[in-house]
């Protein structure tokens, strides 16, 4: 049976997901509602889209809650191998949908599916698994860090030829992470972690166009109306929010100045319209998530229901970090969504 700090846990993280996501919907509504008036017609394009997602996620979470987790070990290496063929299919054309210069999706129908968001969840699995089945050989990191690496390489390979280098460092974080608290040993892990900031920083540079992305984040001024645009705009709204913001609504950034106000940069709608007070309680929320994730792994009755729950709550953390940081100017804009809010 669920013990009582199990069902206090799960309840706190239920109530926090419904608030995140109820959150969600109004700032989409309101962050989108121009843009969406002018392209489909109606304010309500992107917030009713929003809506029917978050119907089919509360179905799934019910569904998902109730099944043993340990199912998902007899997963792990089908979704692996599933999400590594999705992640291929996305690069062939015809099959694979591009936008803004970048392969991510696959179509099906109306929809579009982006085969990188099931390789997150199909890697926290596999590498949950694999570390708990080799518990007592983590010393021999030939049994343990390095199948992990290998697998991360050509995850990271098929992403950074979409390209999305967003993804790319959220997975490898994730990855290092499961490895550190399964209890690698700390030289080759952090030869590993250097290895890969140098490959994100040569990965960085070789591409013109993340190269210039990088000479932006280091002076967005150098070019305010074309690679800097996005990023000074973002904090153009955060400063005209203030402390209390300009009110639910009254954003003039998403008024067409700020590119992508409903997706990646929704945290600028949410400083602007609410203020550096709503702003922080958005990342406080986030930290009570990080924090509720890992009470769920101290409590976990399993070392893979522990690796498990750490590598969901690496995950949301390390992407909500990654877009955070990008809109306020701390990291490079790489395009990755803020879990549970954007579009």
């Amino acid at each position: 049976g669920v013990t009582a700090a199990g069902w206090g846990m799960f309840l706190a993280l239920a109530f926090l997901v419904t608030v995140f996501n109820l959150l969600g919907l109004v700032m989409v509504m309101s962050a989108s509602s121009v843009v969406a008036l002018d392209e489909y017609g109606s304010s309500w394009h992107f917030v009713s889209r929003q809506a029917a997602w978050a119907g089919a996620g509360a179905i799934a979470l019910v569904l998902l809650a109730r099944a043993d987790y340990h199912r998902w070990r007899r997963l792990a290496s089908p979704l692996l191998v599933l999400s590594l063929v999705l992640l291929v299919a996305a690069l062939v054309p015809g099959v694979g949908v591009s936008a803004n210069g970048a392969s991510r999706w696959i179509g099906l129908g109306p929809l579009t599916f982006q085969p990188a968001e099931l390789a997150k969840l199909a890697l926290v699995v596999w590498v949950a698994d694999l570390l708990a089945r080799r518990a007592s050989r983590m010393r021999n990191t030939r049994a343990t860090l390095r199948p992990v690496i290998v697998v991360l390489a050509v995850m990271a390979t098929l992403l950074m030829l979409q390209p999305n280098l967003g993804t790319t460092l959220v997975l490898v974080a994730v990855a290092l992470a499961l490895c550190y608290v399964a209890g690698a040993p700390l030289g080759p892990l952090a030869r590993w972690s250097v290895a890969s900031l140098g490959a994100a920083v040569t990965l960085a540079l070789a591409a013109p166009y993340r190269r210039a992305r990088v000479f932006t984040f280091l002076d967005p001024w150098a070019d305010p109306l074309d690679t800097g645009y996005q990023g000074i705009q973002a904090l153009v709204g955060l400063a005209d929010g203030g402390l209390a913001g300009t009110g639910l609504g009254a954003s003039r950034a998403k008024w067409g100045f700020l590119p992508y106000a409903h997706t990646d940069f929704i945290f600028a709608i949410v400083g602007e319209e609410l203020g550096l007070v709503g702003a922080t309680v958005v990342v406080g929320l986030f930290v009570l998530l990080l924090i509720l994730g890992i009470r769920v792994a101290l409590h976990a009755p399993d070392r893979f229901g522990f690796l498990l729950a750490v590598g969901v709550t690496a995950w949301f953390g390390m992407q909500a970090f990654v877009n955070i940081g990008a809109v306020i100017g701390i990291l490079p804009i790489t395009g990755v969504p803020l879990p549970f809010v954007s579009a």
